[in-house]
């Protein structure tokens, strides 16, 4: 039926819709619907949606639970006696703490202004399919199988959305909705929204808004009273964003089966203490497992892991397993230059301010970097220096990081991280600087603090844009202040280091990675003798071999690299045996 034919069907149903309650809600099921409304079921590819509503017997919808797929997350909504059906298998089964939230489809208004930067479009082919799972898994949720999208997705029943970036043509944004009509022939005439998901690298604010407002759109063509949500309690900023758009909270509650994708749901926090992004991934990786964790200094990100007699002491990625003289070697870049340039892996010409011929070596390379000689999360760091005089001053700001301060040749390409754990390059990406986007409106100043606390909310407080002699110089030589309006729709980049720390952000490429780059990673981390480090290497292209090396992390965080297993590779380092026989066996496979 086509969305042109709204009106007919809206008459047709018209008996049922009277029988709804207040927001059009629909009344409890009273068994006198035919037997192919009863126990209704949807496969989402994520997982079953059941219609709660739909069960006339408690055991049922308690059997159905229990038919639970491995790795898939069913959830049962509208159930009417949630204590019931909780209490029938305790064990299994939890109430979600969630809210339900519906918005009003007959009295909803669609906003006036349309977003710019980007469009709204539906799923239409396989490249669609695999960034929306690459968002689902940076934000911890359950995949779907590719084929499910075009062997078993009926976009009859199943409307999924995607937002694209009109000038990259990336995905940076998606939602499910769900027609309950259509899903539930009939039993129920609603409809829901589930999977928003919008990147942490979108440049663009209001993705998610517009993927909701759209969404309500096409229900509300259809003729569907109204679309439900389900958020979590405590996600404030969701909630703000739906109470914005229009949606108001209803007495509805979802019970879930108690499985490892739910856990946190159920079993309460990892840990009572606030650690920080790269800790708190590593320790929730462990209690996943089994391993007792014991936080040590929350703010400092310590913690110790026990498991089968081991019990090992880490701060965030560095562990006992880093020994003294890794470490400082890795603490000093300019000997770290010297270690991995003797096992012939390729480094830029490097003296240090106090001892180096600095005009000379300015000459000869027309470009320079300044950085201080030990330091990390790019503090002090200065990128493409072309006079004596700019060099001068970002050598003083270094030195209120470290006494000794190092001139290295400029060398331009893309800024490639590379985590190597037990010497397996286990993640790789390319971190871009902070950039701002122009809206004709606000001062590039606004646009740098909007896009700061944009990139802290995303990091857990750990990435900001900071308005410092580097960030003057940066936009200086692009001719701009901080009072200048950026025209509409123009990107600016605001520094030039791509530290995480700083707000620049980071782009999975592991795939894509060309072996030679990988192998000079493994083997800088072998010079070392460091056995988790993080190489940073300069390349043309990471499906390209040029390289040259620009140091080494002794501690490199291991959050923000989604998809990839960056903390479940570390757990295994530390505790091997947590892992079942056969999984070690084709892991060694893997990568021998």
């Amino acid at each position: 039926m086509s969305d042109n034919q709204a009106p007919k069907r809206q008459k047709a149903v018209g008996h049922r819709l009277k029988r709804m309650r207040e927001h059009g809600m629909k009344p409890e099921y009273r068994g006198e619907e035919s037997e192919n409304q009863r126990n209704q079921i949807v496969n989402c590819g994520w997982g079953r949606l059941i219609f709660g509503n739909t069960f006339a017997a408690t055991d049922s919808l308690v059997e159905v639970l229990r038919e639970e797929q491995p790795d898939r997350r069913d959830i049962a909504i509208y159930v009417r006696d949630p204590h019931v059906v909780v209490g029938m298998a305790p064990q299994e089964l939890f109430l979600d703490p969630s809210h339900t939230y519906r918005l009003n489809l007959a009295t909803y208004r669609p906003a006036r202004n349309r977003r710019k930067g980007f469009t709204i479009r539906r799923l239409s082919s396989r490249s669609d399919a695999e960034a929306i799972n690459a968002l689902y898994a940076s934000r911890g949720m359950v995949p779907i199988p590719l084929e499910f999208f075009w062997s078993e997705l009926d976009p009859r029943m199943i409307t999924v959305l995607v937002a694209e970036e009109d000038e990259t043509g990336t995905i940076v944004g998606t939602a499910m909705g769900i027609d309950h009509e259509r899903a539930t022939n009939g039993a129920d005439m609603g409809s829901s929204l589930w999977c928003l998901s919008v990147s942490a690298q979108a440049r663009f604010p209001g993705i998610g808004e517009a993927l909701v407002r759209r969404l309500s759109e096409v229900f509300k063509a259809r003729g569907n009273p109204h679309m439900d949500l389900s958020v979590m309690h405590d996600n404030t900023q969701a909630i703000a964003l739906y109470e914005k758009i229009g949606f108001e909270r209803v007495p509805f509650f979802t019970v879930k089966r108690k499985n490892m994708i739910n856990e946190s749901l159920f079993a309460g926090p990892a840990v009572e203490e606030t650690l920080n992004p790269y800790a708190t991934i590593i320790v929730n990786e462990a209690r996943r497992r089994g391993i007792q964790a014991e936080i040590i200094d929350a703010e400092g990100g310590f913690f110790r892991l026990s498991y089968g007699g081991r019990s090992v002491r880490c701060r965030e990625s560095l562990s006992e397993f880093t020994s003294a003289v890794a470490m400082s070697i890795c603490d000093d870049k300019a000997t770290t230059q010297r270690i991995v340039s003797a096992a012939g892996i390729s480094v830029p010409d490097q003296i240090t301010a106090d001892q180096g011929d600095l005009v000379a070596f300015l000459e000869q390379h027309g470009s320079v970097v300044v950085k201080p000689a030990r330091g990390e999360q790019g503090k002090g760091i200065a990128i493409g220096l072309k006079t004596v005089a700019e060099i001068e001053n970002a050598i003083e700001v270094a030195r209120n990081y470290s006494n000794e301060v190092l001139i290295e040749q400029c060398v331009t390409g893309q800024d490639l991280r590379l985590v190597v754990i037990d010497y397996k390059v286990v993640a790789a990406a390319v971190r871009r600087p902070a950039e701002i986007m122009g809206n004709g409106r606000s001062t590039i100043k606004e646009l740098i603090e909007t896009q700061s606390r944009r990139r802290s909310s995303a990091t857990g407080g750990e990435s900001k844009i900071l308005i410092d002699a580097e960030a003057h110089r940066c936009l200086n030589e692009a001719g701009y202040g901080l009072d200048a309006i950026l025209e509409d729709g123009k990107p600016l980049a605001v520094r030039r280091t791509a530290n995480l720390h700083t707000g620049g952000t980071i782009h999975d490429v592991t795939g894509e990675t060309h072996h030679t780059l990988i192998e000079a990673a493994i083997r800088a981390a072998k010079a070392i003798g460091i056995p988790v480090t993080g190489i940073d290497l300069m390349v043309k292209d990471p499906r390209e071999p040029d390289y040259a090396f620009i140091e080494a992390n002794e501690r490199p965080g291991l959050a923000n690299h989604e998809p990839q297993p960056t903390a479940e590779r570390f757990v295994d380092f530390l505790f091997p045996l947590s892992l079942p026989q056969s999984v070690r066996d084709t892991m060694n496979r893997e990568y021998s």
